[in-house]
C-alpha cells in the first residue's frame, strides 16, 4: 500500500476537453494533445518544462510574466506559451539563445525588486521564483539598488513603498515585500473560490495585492480563508504560519478530509510525525485541488491539549474520572455490558456508530451489536440528519444515495437548491456551483434564509423562494402542479423509464387546485409568481439538477419532501445524464458510509433488511454466529426505553448525542438512567458527562481506512502519525469485542474492507489495491462496474421503473401562537463543524466564537433588541440564551441559529417531533419566543455546573 506520494506536477494551464486531436513538435518531440491546449501544457505533456511564474494549471492562462516565451516556426516574435493554443503541424522551440536572453532579462527585473533573503525565507526550497531563477540561468543582477517594495528604509530615509506584513489571519501571513504581482492569488480567489476578496490596486510600479479596501486586513476582508491564494502563491508572499514555525516538509501522505461530506483529497505534508500543512490534492476527484478553511487549516485539534489519551472509568456519573490502563478499562466495560444483559436481557444494550469514523470502524461497531451483543440495536447519527434520504430515494429510485458526481455540476444549466447552504456547509461544492453560475447556469434557492450562494458575483438569474419553515412539501408539490398543468413534463422519459399510468394518477393529484401556487402561498408565504417562475425555469432547462440538505430532511415530512423532489426530477427527465440528478449534500465526512455499512437497526450493510433469510445466512456463515431477524431500536427508541428501565447500556463511538440530538433534557435523562455508557471520542464531550467509560479515540491523521462521500465516492484515509492514544479506533472495538467472546482477528483495516467487499454487493469490487491504483471509486463497484459508477440510473432505475408517490402536505404539530410566535430554524456556518468538538479547538474560533441568533429588524424592533444584545430563546421544551444579530437574511417571523457551541445548547429548545417514516428529528421547525435577557439561563448555569462536576479527573500517583 502506498502511503508516500510525489507532489502533483504543475502542467502550467488547465486541461482541455476536446474530441479533436492536434499533433505538433516541441523541440523536435512529437506530441498529440486535444485542440485548444496551450503550447505550455503540450510541452509539459512531452516532458519539457517551460519556465513560468504567472501560470499554474488550476487557473486560466494569464500571460503576464513573459517568462514562458517560446519561438514558433512561421510566427513572428516570441509568444507566451501559456496563452498560445496549439495547431496542427506546429513546430515549437523552447530553448534558443534569444529566448534565454529574454527570460534572464525578465527574471532580472523580478529579482531587482525582491528581497534576497533566501536562506532565512520560509519558502526556501519551495519557492518558484527561486526555482525559475535557476531554470533561466540568472547569475547576477545588473541593476543598482533604488526604489523598491521590500526595503523598509532606503538611503534617502523611510521607504513609502514598503508595507508591513499582514498577520491578521491566524493561519497564514501576507508579506507584500515579497510579492511579484503575478496575480495568481487574485485569480485563485476569483476562479477557484469565487469570493472575489482580493484585488490589484494601483498600476505599474504602484501595483500591489490588496484584500479589499486599502485599510482592510485579510481578517477584516471578505476572505474566507480557503487557502487557494496561499496555494497559488509562487513565493513566500502568502505562506502558512505552520511552515514558518516548523520548516519545510520532508514527505507527503495522501489522505481524505474528516470534515463535511464533500470528501476532499489532501496531501498531508509531514516532517517526521508532525503535520506541516494540508494541501488539497489536484487529483482529488471530489475537490480537484480546492479546499475550505476547515480542511485546509483546522486540523490542529488532533494534537490539542484537550485530547484524552488515557482510558478512564468511574462507577457512577457523579464520581470523578479515574485514569486506568487499556486492559482495566476494557475489562470494566465488557463486564458491565455482560452483567447488564444478564440482568435485563440481551436487547438491553446497543451501539451508536459514528459518521466521522471510517467505513471499516463503523462496520465493526454494527457487527459488535449483531454478532457479539446478539441484537440489532445499532443506529447512527444519520438518523438525525439524512435517514429520510435513504427512505425517500429508496422508495422512488431504488437506491439510498445521490445520483451523480460533483463533476456533473460543470454541465448543469440550472441548480435547484433546497434546504442547503453549500457555501457554508459544503464549501468546495459551493465554489464549484459559483463557477458554474458565472458561466450562465440558472439558480433557484428554496430556503427560509437568504444564503450566500444567492450573492454570487457575476451571476445571472437567481430566484429565492423564502418559504416558511415546515412547508417544504407544499412548495415542492406546487412546483409539480405548475409542471403538470402547463404540460412541461417529459412524456417520452416518463413513458420509457416510469409507469405512465402511475404518473397519470400523480398528475391528477398534483393538479388539484389546493396544490396551486396561489393556494399554497397562504401556507408557505412564497409569492405565487415566484413559484411559477421557478417551476418553468426548472422544467425548461436542458439539464437541471437538484441539491438538498438538512433543511429538507430534518422535518416531520422529511421523507415526503425527498420523494417530492424525486418526482420533480423524474417528471422532467432530469436523471441519469450529466448535469442533472438528485444530490443530497451530506453533512459529515462519512454519513453516506455509516449508512452503507449497516448502521441502521433494520438493515445490514448494503441496505438489506435483517429479516431477509439469504442475507442473514450470508452473515451467519461469515461471522460464525446466529443472528436476530428482528429490527433493533432506533436512537429515539433507545432513549424512550432507557427512561422505561428497559435499555440500560450504550457503546457510543465518535458521536456527541447530548449536543447533536433534539430535546437535550430528554437525552440527558435517558443517559442518566443507563447502567453503563461507553463513550469513545477524542475529547471529553458533552455525552461523556453521562458516561461510565471513556475510551480515547484516534483522529483521521492516526488511522487507515476509507470514507464515503456524498457522491458515493470511496476515498482512502491514510495514517500519517502514530495514534497518540495507542490504538486506532477499529482496534479498540476489536479489543472490546474479543473481551466479550467475539474472537475477531483483523490484522489491518484492509482485511475489514475485504470482508465488506465479500458480503456487500455494491462494494464487491472495492479493495485497497484498487483505491491505491485509481485514487477513488463510486459504488456500486462490482463486476458490472469494476471502476465504479459516477452516474446512477443511466439506462433504468435500480428498482426497475421509477415510482411516483403522492406527496400530501401535512402540517407539523409544532405551531406558533401567542406564547411562541416565532419559528426557529437551525443550520451551520462556514468556519465551524457540527457540534464544534474539532473546530472549536482550532483558530477557527476567531471567525465564529459563539452561536448567534439571527432575527429580522421588525421582530427585533418589536422586542426592543439591538445588535449584540443577550436574548432568551424559549420553546415548549426549554430555553437558552445567546447574543442576537439583526439581519434581513431571515424573514419576519423566522429566527435562525447554529449549534456549534455547547455553551448555547441550542437543542435544549428543539422538540421531539420527527419524520413520520424514519424518526429523523424536526430540528428546522421550533416555535419560540425571543425576549431580552441579562445572560445565561438557569438551565445553562445548571448544565455548566454539572459539566464541571462530571469532568473531574482524579490525579494519578505520578501527579
Amino acid at each position: 500500500m502506498k502511503d508516500f506520494i510525489i507532489p502533483d506536477r504543475d502542467m502550467g494551464t488547465p486541461a482541455v476537453k476536446s474530441d479533436v486531436k492536434v499533433t505538433l513538435k516541441i523541440d523536435g518531440i512529437a506530441v498529440t494533445v486535444p485542440a485548444g491546449t496551450s503550447v505550455m501544457r503540450a510541452a509539459a505533456e512531452a516532458g519539457i518544462s517551460v519556465p513560468k511564474l504567472c501560470a499554474t494549471d488550476n487557473l486560466a492562462s494569464f500571460g503576464s510574466c513573459r517568462l514562458c516565451v517560446v519561438q514558433i516556426d512561421g510566427m513572428r516574435g516570441t509568444p507566451a506559451s501559456c496563452t498560445t493554443p496549439v495547431s496542427e503541424g506546429m513546430s515549437v522551440h523552447t530553448q534558443t539563445d534569444e529566448i534565454a536572453q529574454i527570460r534572464r532579462g525578465v527574471m532580472e527585473l523580478y529579482i531587482s525588486d525582491h528581497p534576497l533573503d533566501c536562506l532565512t525565507c520560509g519558502a526556501n526550497g519551495d519557492c518558484e521564483l527561486q526555482d525559475m531563477a535557476g531554470a533561466v540561468g540568472l547569475r547576477e543582477v545588473r541593476y543598482e539598488p533604488g526604489k523598491n517594495h521590500f526595503a523598509k528604509r532606503t538611503a534617502e530615509g523611510p521607504n513609502p513603498e514598503w508595507r508591513p506584513k499582514d498577520q491578521s489571519n491566524p493561519y497564514f501571513t501576507f508579506d507584500p515585500a515579497k510579492c511579484i504581482v503575478c496575480n495568481r492569488c487574485v485569480r485563485a480567489c476569483e476562479e477557484v473560490q469565487g469570493t472575489f476578496a482580493l484585488t490589484i490596486e494601483g498600476r505599474g510600479f504602484d501595483s500591489r495585492v490588496s484584500p479589499g479596501m486599502a485599510s482592510d486586513s485579510f481578517l477584516a476582508s471578505d476572505c474566507v480563508s480557503c487557502g487557494a491564494c496561499v496555494q497559488a502563491c509562487p513565493t513566500a508572499t502568502l505562506i502558512e504560519n505552520t511552515v514558518l514555525d516548523i520548516g519545510t516538509p520532508e514527505r507527503i501522505v495522501k489522505t481524505t478530509c474528516a470534515y463535511c461530506g464533500v470528501g476532499c483529497s489532501f496531501d498531508a505534508h509531514m516532517r517526521g510525525e508532525q503535520v506541516v500543512r494540508m494541501v488539497p490534492s489536484k487529483d482529488g476527484k471530489a475537490n480537484h485541488g480546492h479546499s475550505c478553511v476547515k480542511g485546509r487549516f483546522a486540523w490542529g485539534y488532533a494534537t490539542h491539549r484537550d485530547r484524552i489519551l488515557k482510558p478512564m472509568i468511574r462507577e457512577k456519573i457523579t464520581d470523578p474520572w479515574q485514569e486506568v490502563s487499556w486492559d482495566e478499562a476494557l475489562d470494566f466495560a465488557a463486564t458491565r455490558l455482560r452483567q447488564t444483559q444478564a440482568d435485563f436481557g440481551k436487547d438491553s444494550i446497543g451501539v451508536i456508530t459514528s459518521s466521522r469514523c471510517t467505513n471499516e470502524e463503523t462496520y465493526l461497531v454494527q457487527k459488535l451489536a449483531r454478532a457479539v451483543f446478539g441484537n440489532n440495536n445499532t443506529d447512527t447519527c444519520a438518523r438525525v440528519c439524512h435517514s429520510p434520504t435513504g427512505y425517500g430515494l429508496g422508495k422512488t429510485f431504488g437506491t439510498s444515495a445521490g445520483t451523480h458526481d460533483f463533476d456533473s455540476i460543470e454541465e448543469t444549466d440550472l441548480m435547484l437548491i433546497i434546504g442547503a447552504n453549500p457555501t457554508d456547509g459544503h464549501p468546495v461544492v459551493g465554489s464549484r456551483m459559483r463557477a458554474r453560475l458565472r458561466k450562465g447556469a440558472g439558480l433557484i434557492v428554496v430556503d427560509p434564509r437568504r444564503t450566500d450562494i444567492l450573492d454570487t458575483p457575476h451571476m445571472g438569474m437567481g430566484l429565492h423562494l423564502p418559504l416558511r419553515p415546515g412547508t417544504n412539501v407544499a412548495v415542492v408539490t406546487a412546483l409539480a402542479h405548475v409542471i403538470v398543468t402547463e404540460k412541461l413534463y417529459d412524456e417520452e422519459f416518463i413513458r420509457e423509464r416510469c409507469d405512465w399510468n402511475e404518473f397519470k394518477e400523480y398528475m391528477e393529484f398534483a393538479a388539484l387546485p389546493k396544490h396551486s401556487p396561489e393556494e399554497v402561498e397562504a401556507l408557505c408565504k412564497v409569492p405565487a409568481h415566484l413559484v411559477r417562475e421557478a417551476a418553468r425555469a426548472y422544467a425548461k432547462a436542458p439539464r437541471a439538477s437538484i441539491f438538498y440538505g438538512l433543511g429538507v430532511t430534518e422535518h416531520s415530512q422529511g421523507s415526503t419532501t425527498v420523494m417530492a423532489i424525486a418526482n420533480l426530477a423524474m417528471m422532467t427527465g432530469n436523471i441519469g445524464k450529466n448535469g442533472t440528478g438528485v444530490n443530497p449534500l451530506r453533512g459529515q465526512n462519512n454519513v453516506q458510509g455509516s449508512c452503507d455499512m449497516g448502521s441502521f437497526p433494520h438493515e445490514y450493510p448494503g441496505y438489506r433488511h435483517v429479516s431477509d433469510p439469504a442475507t442473514r445466512a450470508l452473515y451467519e456463515r461469515v461471522w460464525g454466529v446466529p443472528l436476530s431477524d428482528e429490527p433493533g431500536l432506533r436512537i429515539p427508541n433507545m432513549f424512550d426505553f432507557a427512561l422505561q428501565g428497559k435499555f440500560k447500556g450504550l457503546y457510543c463511538q465518535g458521536e456527541d448525542i447530548v449536543q447533536s440530538d433534539p430535546d437535550t433534557k430528554h437525552v440527558t435523562s435517558a443517559l442518566s438512567a443507563m447502567d453503563i455508557v461507553i463513550v469513545q471520542d477524542l475529547f471529553l464531550n458533552e455525552t461523556a458527562n453521562y458516561a461510565h467509560v471513556l475510551l480515547p479515540g484516534s483522529s483521521f491523521l492516526e488511522k487507515d481506512g476509507t470514507f464515503t462521500n456524498a457522491e458515493r465516492r470511496i476515498n482512502r484515509v491514510r495514517r500519517t502519525m502514530t495514534p497518540k492514544n495507542g490504538y486506532e479506533d477499529w482496534e479498540i472495538t476489536q479489543l472490546l469485542a474479543n473481551r466479550m467472546g467475539g474472537n475477531w482477528s483483523y490484522p489491518h483495516p484492509e482485511a475489514i474492507m475485504d470482508e465488506i467487499a465479500m458480503t456487500t454487493p455494491s462494494f464487491a469490487g472495492v479493495s485497497y489495491a484498487l483505491l491505491d491504483e485509481v485514487g477513488s471509486v463510486q459504488w456500486p463497484c462490482n463486476e458490472a462496474a469494476p471502476l465504479g459508477t459516477p452516474l446512477m440510473h443511466v439506462d433504468g432505475f435500480v428498482r426497475g421503473k421509477g415510482k411516483f408517490i403522492h406527496t400530501e402536505y401535512v402540517a407539523t404539530d409544532e405551531r406558533t401562537g401567542a406564547r411562541f410566535p416565532l419559528l426557529l430554524t437551525t443550520g451551520r456556518i462556514l468556519s465551524q463543524y457540527n457540534v464544534g468538538a474539532q473546530t472549536r479547538r482550532t483558530e477557527n474560533t476567531v471567525f465564529h466564537p459563539e452561536d448567534i441568533l439571527e432575527i429580522h429588524p421588525s421582530d427585533a424592533e418589536n422586542r426592543g433588541l439591538r445588535n449584540g444584545d443577550w436574548v432568551r430563546v424559549a420553546s415548549r421544551s426549554g430555553d437558552t440564551t445567546l447574543r442576537v444579530e439583526i439581519t434581513e437574511r431571515v424573514a419576519p417571523g423566522v429566527v435562525y441559529t447554529t449549534f456549534h457551541h455547547p455553551t448555547t445548547q441550542a437543542n435544549v429548545v428543539t422538540t421531539d417531533n420527527s419524520d413520520w417514516a424514519t424518526n429523523c428529528p424536526e430540528f428546522k421547525v421550533t416555535a419560540v419566543q425571543v425576549s431580552p435577557s441579562n445572560g445565561p439561563s438557569d438551565w445553562q448555569e445548571e448544565y455548566q455546573a454539572h459539566s464541571d462536576l462530571a469532568r473531574r479527573i482524579l490525579p494519578t500517583a505520578a501527579e
